[in-house]
């Protein structure tokens, strides 16, 4: 190398929750501003003045997950325990990790799917849609690596607000819907100059501020449109509301941020939308700076894996034979291959990928037999893409601590005895 549960009957369980309804149709925002929007009466009284459990309970609205494989961070964000991720390559709905940015809208948007309207602008020809009649213009199934642009953030020492993600917070997932180049098509093209392609999630805005300050509404390049879709479907099942059903614009290869929930207006655009979440969020600012529009937007991710087994979580390990295990992907490229080392990363030896390839897009689950004596050992893995880039070494410091792929920062230290 020389270059550096079942999703019918959740949905069905959400729209019967009474609790759950009752919880979103109240003091949401409220809630959701002290990071308990969704937990029950007793897990709020023990966040806020009495004693914390061991860990914390589901939030309501995701009750169907696998308490077992979830850590909760929040009510809006649950990562993926390391230990869950298994080695089945597609990760499972109810071991899939939550970020949102605000709660979810009320349950009953999910009652009658196909009643979901989107309207789509900067086309030659403006229209809105039901989900219904979407679903007459066009197929295709993609999978692919679903990541939040703050996984990995619990490794930057200089600990930047937010979620202190370590690798749980992605997956990879199957999802069907739409071309968006099929809507575009069939809506007479795009005008020249429209160099965006802009999303804008329907999730209910608080009360009493900008919307601007708070909406959801993110712009990618536009010719992120080629592999985009429109989709209703993930992991064979129609899309839970917690992952943004009935209708979830998926960009393949960019960070979970751009893949924007409940899709309530797709369009193209000159110029990136002035809403918060773009213009100063999700950027890659400096460590001690704001956010600006002159700084890189956090969009396509780069070539990244880690090892998923043998880690801490499993407990004690025995000298001798062991199956080293994790995940690779190419971000916005497929991946070519993964070395994993031993000893904190002084040698490296290729390890095999096992199972199918699911695409350009998707992780691909890797293993490497060793025999370790007793003792501490420090595990890594190494990844290279398609275009011959090379998973990095170390992060890139900045304030939000995005995009962290370094593949020192994901290495274990592991005890055998």
């Amino acid at each position: 190398m020389t270059k550096q549960s079942n999703g019918n009957s959740a949905s069905a369980s959400m729209v019967s929750n009474p609790q759950r309804r009752s919880i979103l149709a109240g003091g949401a925002a409220a809630l959701a501003a002290a990071g308990l929007g969704g937990f029950n009466k007793s897990a709020i009284a023990q966040a806020v003045g009495g004693a914390a459990p061991a860990a914390k309970p589901l939030p309501a609205y995701v009750t169907w997950k696998d308490p077992g494989a979830m850590i909760v961070h929040s009510a809006n964000t649950l990562e993926t325990r390391r230990s869950a991720f298994g080695t089945s390559i597609v990760t499972p709905n109810d071991q899939l990790y939550i970020r949102n940015n605000l709660p979810p809208p009320d349950a009953s948007i999910v009652a009658d799917r196909d009643a979901w309207e989107i309207v789509v602008e900067g086309v030659k020809t403006p229209r809105k849609f039901t989900l219904k009649e979407l679903k007459g213009l066009g197929l295709e199934t993609t999978a692919m690596v679903l990541q939040c642009s703050g996984n990995g953030r619990g490794y930057f020492p200089a600990k930047p607000s937010g979620t202190p993600w370590q690798v749980g917070a992605a997956g990879c997932v199957v999802w069907s819907g739409v071309p968006v180049r099929a809507v575009v098509e069939a809506l007479g093209g795009i005008p020249d100059g429209l160099r965006y392609m802009t999303g804008t999630g329907g999730e209910k805005l608080p009360e009493g501020v900008d919307p601007k300050s708070v909406i959801v509404e993110r712009s990618v390049p536009a010719a992120a449109m080629a592999d985009a879709m429109l989709a209703w479907e993930m992991n064979g099942v129609p899309i839970p509301l917690a992952h943004g059903g009935p209708l979830r614009l998926i960009v393949p290869g960019y960070t979970g941020v751009n893949n924007v929930k409940y899709i309530k207006r797709l369009a193209f655009t000159a110029e990136q939308s002035d809403a918060a979440i773009q213009k100063t969020g999700y950027r890659m600012t400096p460590p001690g700076a704001k956010g600006d529009p002159s700084q890189p937007s956090v969009w396509e991710m780069g070539v990244k894996s880690w090892i998923n087994s043998p880690s801490p979580e499993e407990g004690s390990l025995t000298a001798g034979m062991m199956q080293i295990k994790g995940v690779a992907f190419g971000g916005i490229n497929a991946v070519k291959s993964v070395e994993v080392s031993v000893d904190g990363g002084q040698t490296w030896k290729p390890a095999r990928f096992v199972g199918p390839d699911l695409g350009r897009y998707a992780w691909r689950q890797f293993v490497l037999p060793v025999r370790l004596p007793a003792g501490t050992h420090t595990i890594a893995s190494r990844a290279v893409d398609s275009q011959g880039n090379v998973q990095a070494e170390n992060r890139v410091d900045n304030a939000s601590g995005y995009n962290n792929s370094s593949w020192r920062d994901h290495a274990l230290k592991i005890t055998v005895a």
